[in-house]
């Protein structure tokens, strides 16, 4: 589970703990990433 917070004009993402793991210009490219990292992750 993940987290997204706007941002000074950009979206943050961060983990179920709470953990900072990047950011995005906005929410369809911070959804892409995500799907990136978890693809990586796995």
């Amino acid at each position: 589970m993940y987290s997204m917070k706007y941002v000074a004009g950009h979206i943050q993402v961060y983990d179920m703990t709470g953990a900072f793991l990047f950011s995005a210009d906005n929410e369809w490219e911070a959804r892409e990433e995500l799907e990136n990292y978890e693809e990586s992750a796995a």
